[in-house]
């Protein structure tokens, strides 16, 4: 296993944060500090943050404003979403599911889905490649 660190960027210059490594520990409460008080975050409809990828694995910190939209036509790989704040509701071919605060779900690859935020929403999605 290599381990990698975050590269700085003009948003966040502080780089050097690893992202993985034989034990990674995330602060959930501060990258949501952090994601809310970027200018992405006012002027887009939602801000995210990854604190975890690996070959096999990637955790994402995702902060989406009331009706913003995530959409995947083409999914090609399982994933769970942890709803840590709000409400977001998964819209496949199967009818829409509503998930609130502490609720996760998980999608198999290969189903296309829209994920909406009903208001504004906080969660992790963890991709499993």
């Amino acid at each position: 296993m290599e381990e990698k660190y975050n590269e700085s960027t003009i948003n966040r210059p502080e780089g050097d944060r690893p992202v993985n490594a034989p034990v990674v520990v995330v602060n959930i409460p501060e990258f949501i500090k952090k994601i809310k008080k970027e200018k992405a975050w006012d002027k887009n409809d939602r801000n995210a943050i990854t604190v975890f990828k690996s070959d096999k694995m990637r955790i994402i910190l995702v902060a989406m404003h009331k009706k913003a939209e995530m959409t995947t036509e083409h999914p090609e790989n399982i994933f769970s979403l942890q709803v840590l704040d709000g409400k977001v509701k998964l819209h496949t071919d199967a009818n829409p599911i509503e998930v609130r605060g502490d609720e996760l779900f998980v999608l198999h690859a290969n189903i296309p889905y829209k994920i909406e935020a009903v208001k504004k929403s906080i969660f992790l999605l963890t991709v499993v490649e």
